[in-house]
C-alpha cells in the first residue's frame, strides 16, 4: 500500500512492517534502559521489594483502564493516531521521571510492618509513581502496535510477523539493559539512562509522525450524505464507502466468541508467572546474589539476545513443522522448568534458566499472540489487542504486588510458584486447536 496526504494507506503496495517494528523496538529499548537500576533508584529514595512491586502494579493498573480504551479509539479513529498520542504520554512521563531524580529526600510517611517490611515513602518517590501512572494510562502502545501488526499481515505471515515484533522487542532488551550499564556507570549516574530514555521515546514519536502509514481507513458509523432530490431521481454518484462498524465490541461479547475466554485466561495466566519472576528477580540479583548494576545489566542483555534466537530462525523453523497451539504448549512447558532454576545461586544454573526461558518464551509468545489476533474480526483487532493487554495487566497487578510481599517472606522460593503457574498454563494449552482463518463477521 502506499500513503495519500492525509496519511491514509491506499491499495497499491503491501505495507512494510519495519517501521512498526522500529516503533516496538525503541520503545521497549526505552523502557528496558530504566529496568536494570530501577529496583537501585527505590531502594536509595527509601523503598524495599513491595515499594518495587507497588510501582511497577501502578503502571499496569493504569495501563489496565487505559488500553481498551485506546484499542477501541484505534478501530475508531486509526491505529496511527493513537500511536502517537501512546508515545506522546510516554514521552511526558520520562521527562517526570527525570524531574524527580532532583528532588529533596523528603520522607512524607515512613512504614514499619511484619509483613510490609520497613520502608520510607520519599518525595522523590511520590514523583516516580505519578511518571509511571501517566505512562499507563497512555501505554496502549503495545497493544494498538499488535493490533496494526494484524492488519498488515497476511495469515500465511501472520506467525511470523509476531515473530518479528517479538525479536524487536527483545533487541530493545538487549541494547537497553547493556546501555543502561554503560550509561549509569559514568559521574551523572542514573540522569543519562533516562535522558536517553526520553531521547529514544522522542524517537519514536518522529518514526509514527513521519514512516508509519496508517494501516486501515477511519471506519465510519453512519451514511454521511443525508436524502436529498438527487438521491429519489437517481442523479447521485455512487457511494465509495462502506459502513462496516455496527456496533462497539465489549467485553460481555468478546467473552461469547468462541476460544477467546479461553486465549485470555492463558494471556493473564502467562503474565502472572513473569510478573512473579519479574518482581523478585531484581531484588534477588542485589539482596541474594548481591550483583551489581553491570551483573544485572548482563544478565538481562543475555536474556534478551537468547530470545531474539529463539524468535528468529528457531521458530521460522519450527512454525513450518508445527501448529501455533502446539508451540504454546511446548513453551509453556520449558518455561515452567526454567523458573526452577532460578532457585539455585549457582551462577551456571541461573543463566540456564534465562537460556529455557528464552526458548520457551520464544517459541510460545509469538504464537499466543497470533492466536488471539486470528480470535476475532479484523475490524475488532484494537479491541481484542486491548482487552488482552488489560488481561496482563491486571496479571501485572498482581503478580508484581504479591511477588513482592512474597519475596519478603519466602524469599527465591517465589519462582517456584511462576514455575507452577507456567505448568497449568501447560495444561490449559493442551486443549487448544488448530483453527482456520479468523471470522469476518
Amino acid at each position: 500500500m502506499s500513503e495519500d496526504k492525509s496519511g491514509i494507506a491506499t491499495k497499491t503496495a503491501p505495507i512494510s512492517i519495519y517501521p512498526i517494528l522500529s516503533v516496538n523496538f525503541v520503545g521497549t529499548l526505552g523502557f528496558s534502559i530504566v529496568l536494570p537500576f530501577l529496583v537501585f533508584l527505590v531502594t536509595r529514595f527509601g523503598g524495599n521489594a513491595l515499594v518495587y512491586g507497588i510501582m511497577g502494579a501502578t503502571y499496569s493498573a493504569f495501563q489496565l483502564v487505559g488500553a481498551p480504551i485506546l484499542g477501541r479509539w484505534s478501530d475508531r479513529h486509526g491505529r496511527r493516531k493513537i500511536l502517537l498520542l501512546s508515545q506522546f504520554g510516554t514521552l511526558t512521563s520520562w521527562v517526570i521521571f527525570l524531574i524527580a531524580l532532583y528532588l529533596p529526600l523528603v520522607t512524607v510517611v515512613e512504614v514499619e510492618s511484619t509483613m510490609a517490611g520497613q520502608f520510607a515513602l520519599t518525595l522523590p518517590l511520590v514523583v516516580l509513581f505519578f511518571a509511571r501512572a501517566l505512562d499507563g494510562i497512555t501505554g496502549g502502545n503495545v497493544s494498538v502496535a499488535n493490533a496494526y501488526l494484524a492488519d498488515i499481515s497476511s495469515e500465511s505471515e501472520r506467525s511470523k510477523n509476531f515473530g518479528k515484533m517479538a525479536i524487536s522487542a527483545n533487541l530493545g532488551f538487549i541494547v537497553g539493559p547493556a546501555l543502561a550499564g554503560v550509561l549509569g556507570a559514568t559521574a551523572w549516574g542514573e540522569t543519562l539512562p533516562v535522558l536517553a530514555a526520553a531521547a529514544i521515546s522522542l524517537v519514536a514519536s518522529l518514526i509514527i509522525l513521519f514512516k508509519l502509514p496508517e494501516s486501515r481507513p477511519v471506519v465510519i458509523e453512519k451514511d454521511p450524505e443525508q436524502a436529498n432530490m438527487r438521491k429519489i431521481f437517481g442523479q447521485e454518484c455512487k457511494e465509495c464507502f462502506e459502513i462496516k462498524c455496527k456496533h462497539t465490541l465489549t467485553f460481555r461479547d468478546l467473552l461469547k466468541l468462541e476460544r477467546v475466554p479461553h486465549l485470555l485466561l492463558i494471556h493473564f495466566m502467562v503474565f502472572l508467572g513473569f510478573n512473579f519472576f519479574y518482581i523478585a528477580f531484581p531484588v534477588h540479583a542485589v539482596q541474594g546474589l548481591h550483583w551489581q548494576l553491570t551483573d544485572t545489566g548482563v544478565f538481562f542483555s543475555f536474556l534478551g539476545g537468547t530470545m531474539v534466537l529463539a524468535q528468529g530462525p528457531l521458530l521460522s523453523l519450527a512454525s513450518k513443522k508445527w501448529s501455533e497451539s502446539r508451540l504454546v504448549l511446548a513453551g509453556s512447558f520449558i518455561l515452567a522448568m526454567s523458573f526452577v532454576c532460578f532457585l539455585s545461586g549457582t551462577i551456571w544454573l541461573i543463566y540456564s534458566g534465562a537460556a529455557l526461558m528464552a526458548l520457551g518464551n520464544g517459541i510460545m509468545w509469538p504464537s499466543l499472540l497470533s492466536l488471539v489476533s486470528t480470535s476475532t474480526a479484523e475490524r475488532f483487532q484494537g479491541t481484542v489487542q486491548g482487552f488482552a493487554s488489560s488481561s496482563g495487566s491486571f496479571a501485572s497487578i498482581v503478580g508484581l504486588l504479591a511477588g513482592g510481599l512474597l519475596y519478603n517472606m519466602v524469599g527465591s522460593q517465589v519462582f517456584l510458584l511462576s514455575a507452577a503457574i507456567l505448568f497449568v498454563v501447560f495444561v490449559m494449552a493442551s486443549q487448544l486447536r488448530p483453527v482456520a482463518a479468523r471470522a469476518e463477521d
